[in-house]
Protein backbone atom coordinates (compact mmCIF):
# COMPACT_ATOMS: atom_id res chain seq x y z
CA UNK A 1 0.00 0.00 0.00
CA UNK A 2 1.30 3.34 -0.94
CA UNK A 3 0.97 6.51 0.94
CA UNK A 4 0.41 9.38 -0.80
CA UNK A 5 0.95 12.11 1.85
CA UNK A 6 4.41 10.31 3.00
CA UNK A 7 6.92 12.77 2.81
CA UNK A 8 9.43 10.36 3.92
CA UNK A 9 12.25 9.74 1.50
CA UNK A 10 10.94 6.26 0.08
CA UNK A 11 14.69 4.26 0.91
CA UNK A 12 15.60 3.40 4.31
CA UNK A 13 18.81 1.34 5.29
CA UNK A 14 17.21 -1.57 6.37
CA UNK A 15 20.30 -3.87 7.69
CA UNK A 16 24.00 -3.44 8.39
CA UNK A 17 25.83 -6.15 9.35
CA UNK A 18 28.66 -6.45 12.08
CA UNK A 19 31.18 -9.53 12.59
CA UNK A 20 31.99 -9.92 16.10
CA UNK A 21 33.83 -12.81 18.94
CA UNK A 22 30.79 -12.94 21.03
CA UNK A 23 27.34 -12.24 20.04
CA UNK A 24 26.20 -12.08 24.22
CA UNK A 25 28.95 -9.05 24.98
CA UNK A 26 28.25 -6.95 21.58
CA UNK A 27 24.69 -7.25 22.20
CA UNK A 28 25.04 -6.40 26.19
CA UNK A 29 27.38 -3.03 25.18
CA UNK A 30 24.41 -2.21 22.04
CA UNK A 31 21.72 -2.34 24.62
CA UNK A 32 24.05 -0.05 27.02
CA UNK A 33 24.35 2.80 24.51
CA UNK A 34 20.63 2.72 22.95
CA UNK A 35 19.48 0.19 20.40
CA UNK A 36 16.87 -2.17 20.98
CA UNK A 37 17.21 -5.85 20.82
CA UNK A 38 15.15 -8.15 18.83
CA UNK A 39 16.52 -11.53 18.47
CA UNK A 40 19.63 -13.27 20.03
CA UNK A 41 21.14 -16.67 19.79
CA UNK A 42 24.59 -17.59 20.18
CA UNK A 43 25.64 -17.30 16.60
CA UNK A 44 23.59 -14.05 15.42
CA UNK A 45 21.56 -11.12 16.96
CA UNK A 46 19.54 -8.49 15.86
CA UNK A 47 18.99 -4.90 17.37
CA UNK A 48 17.09 -2.00 16.25
CA UNK A 49 17.98 1.98 16.11
CA UNK A 50 15.26 4.74 15.62
CA UNK A 51 13.73 4.70 11.97
CA UNK A 52 13.42 0.06 12.10
CA UNK A 53 17.13 0.04 10.72
CA UNK A 54 18.84 -3.53 12.30
CA UNK A 55 22.28 -3.96 13.27
CA UNK A 56 22.96 -7.94 12.57
CA UNK A 57 25.85 -8.84 14.84
CA UNK A 58 26.93 -12.08 13.47
CA UNK A 59 29.60 -14.69 15.31
CA UNK A 60 32.74 -14.67 13.14
CA UNK A 61 36.32 -15.90 13.76
CA UNK A 62 37.64 -12.26 13.52
CA UNK A 63 41.35 -10.88 14.29
CA UNK A 64 40.72 -8.20 16.94
CA UNK A 65 39.65 -5.37 15.14
CA UNK A 66 41.71 -3.40 17.81
CA UNK A 67 41.27 0.27 17.31
CA UNK A 68 39.46 -0.27 14.19
CA UNK A 69 36.44 2.04 13.82
CA UNK A 70 33.09 -0.15 13.35
CA UNK A 71 31.73 0.44 9.69
CA UNK A 72 28.66 2.29 11.32
CA UNK A 73 28.39 5.17 13.42
CA UNK A 74 25.61 6.03 15.83
CA UNK A 75 24.08 9.63 15.84
CA UNK A 76 22.25 10.95 18.39
CA UNK A 77 20.29 14.54 18.72
CA UNK A 78 22.60 15.65 22.10
CA UNK A 79 25.74 14.62 21.86
CA UNK A 80 27.06 16.40 25.17
CA UNK A 81 24.09 14.22 27.16
CA UNK A 82 24.85 10.81 25.16
CA UNK A 83 29.15 11.48 26.14
CA UNK A 84 27.97 12.40 29.67
CA UNK A 85 25.97 9.06 30.12
CA UNK A 86 28.42 6.98 28.44
CA UNK A 87 31.30 8.27 30.64
CA UNK A 88 28.77 7.48 33.77
CA UNK A 89 28.29 4.09 32.74
CA UNK A 90 32.13 3.41 32.37
CA UNK A 91 32.06 3.08 28.37
CA UNK A 92 35.41 6.04 28.41
CA UNK A 93 34.13 8.24 25.59
CA UNK A 94 36.88 10.37 23.97
CA UNK A 95 36.73 13.99 24.14
CA UNK A 96 34.02 15.60 21.68
CA UNK A 97 35.26 17.03 18.41
CA UNK A 98 33.90 19.22 16.38
CA UNK A 99 33.50 19.10 12.86
CA UNK A 100 32.49 21.59 9.61
CA UNK A 101 29.16 19.12 9.76
CA UNK A 102 28.79 16.83 12.96
CA UNK A 103 30.63 16.77 15.64
CA UNK A 104 31.77 13.75 17.33
CA UNK A 105 33.13 11.21 19.83
CA UNK A 106 34.50 7.59 20.01
CA UNK A 107 34.08 4.52 22.42
CA UNK A 108 36.18 1.30 22.54
CA UNK A 109 33.33 -1.16 22.01
CA UNK A 110 32.97 -5.27 21.47
CA UNK A 111 35.90 -7.48 19.66
CA UNK A 112 38.45 -3.95 19.71
CA UNK A 113 35.56 -2.14 17.37
CA UNK A 114 35.78 1.30 18.06
CA UNK A 115 31.93 3.11 17.64
CA UNK A 116 31.95 6.86 16.22
CA UNK A 117 29.44 8.64 17.76
CA UNK A 118 28.24 11.82 16.02
CA UNK A 119 25.42 14.36 16.41
CA UNK A 120 22.78 14.64 14.63
CA UNK A 121 22.28 16.04 10.58
CA UNK A 122 18.85 15.20 10.38
CA UNK A 123 16.64 17.92 8.41
CA UNK A 124 13.17 19.42 9.52
CA UNK A 125 11.79 17.35 7.00
CA UNK A 126 10.28 13.84 7.76
CA UNK A 127 12.77 11.21 7.95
Amino acid sequence: MTITNDKRPPVAVGHVQLPVKNISNATDFLKKIGLRPVFENKNIAVLELRGGTHLILEKKRIQDRKGKQAPVDFMVDNLKEARDKYAKIGLKPTPINKGKVHSSFYIPGPSGWVFKITSTHVTNLPV
